[in-house]
């Protein structure tokens, strides 16, 4: 589960300009049918390749299609339950993994340093599966969480030491757009298991945009320029399904003008809730993960640790 490599090798691929039939940021389409994903192959690694001291990791299949890396601080206490923050990774809904390394240190690093269980997770990939695979799986990745509440889900862990009455979802990027769906969905159905609750949402640097061709490209059944999914819906971000959210933005990221609108757009929604913002001057699109230790990816991380815990 934590040992495959994502995205098919340059080496299978041998064309020339003629051969490409369409062409998007992150992938190109073949006249024969083959999608070319640009960006390099992710190496994933074990859970034991954690790299922070006092957090236990793990695998856990979820489905037969999904499946999370799970982050436990070792000082967890069965008296003293923890909340739970379900993490979404990024990666343009065709890269990355929740089981490589940045994210495993990402997600180990919050988990230590908010005290929280982290639950990240590995969902389906365009072009193996179209979207909205992505969404369904982390759905599922939701709804999995939330099955623990009453002490009796199939994690051990998460039925000891959580507290799913304050459960969190995030994500980066892709993740950050997933997790809002996702959000818009508890709104609008609620999570189905007495005694779970989602608290807030923390979206870091967040993939929308109108018309976006490549988005519709990746998923098939979109409902055009305007897909909720990608242009947020007024009525869904007025029922968004929890009373906190906190959205962080980079300066110099790409997408920072579809996350200050994201934001603009929920204050006039109508959403009730009480809405955080953070900004990086000078900083671009996710530094936060290879640059772990620039003074602002810690500060990003001590953020997301206050607002888990409601401390501003």
């Amino acid at each position: 589960m934590s040992s495959t490599t994502t995205n098919t090798s340059d080496s299978e691929f041998n064309y020339s300009e003629s051969d490409i039939a369409q062409k998007f940021l992150f992938f190109n389409v073949l006249k024969d049918g083959r999608i070319h994903v640009l960006s390099p192959p992710t190496t994933n690694v074990p859970p034991s390749c954690n790299s922070t001291a006092n957090v236990l990791t793990k695998d856990v299949n979820i489905s037969e299609s999904v499946s999370a890396r799970i982050f436990l601080p070792s000082s967890a206490s069965t008296a003293d339950k923890l909340p739970v923050l379900l993490y979404i990774h990024g990666g343009g809904f065709c890269m990355m993994s929740a089981f490589n390394e940045d994210y495993t240190r990402f997600v180990s690093h919050v988990a230590a340093e908010a005290n929280v269980i982290g639950v990240s997770v590995e969902y389906g990939l365009f072009p193996t599966r179209p979207l909205p695979a992505c969404y369904d799986d982390s759905w599922a990745a939701l709804q999995w969480v939330a099955a623990h509440s009453k002490g009796e889900g199939p994690d051990s862990w998460i039925n000891d030491y959580a507290d799913l009455g304050r459960i969190y979802v995030g994500g980066d990027s892709a993740g950050a757009n997933i997790s809002h769906t996702l959000l818009a969905k508890v709104g609008s159905i609620g999570l189905g298991y007495e005694g779970a609750k989602v608290e807030g949402m923390i979206l870091i640097h967040p993939y929308f945009g109108e018309d976006d061709k490549m988005w519709m490209y990746m998923c098939p059944t979109n409902e055009g320029p305007k897909d909720p999914k990608m242009k947020p819906a007024v009525e869904d971000l007025a029922r968004i399904g929890c009373d906190r959210v906190l959205v962080l933005l980079a300066e110099n990221d790409g997408l920072y003008g579809v996350g200050k609108m994201y934001t603009e757009e929920l204050i006039k929604s109508g959403w009730k809730g009480k809405l955080q913002i953070m900004e990086n001057k000078g900083k671009d699109h996710c530094f936060h993960y290879s640059n772990y230790l620039d003074l602002e990816a810690i500060a990003i991380r001590k953020r997301i640790a206050s607002f888990i815990h409601n401390q501003g």
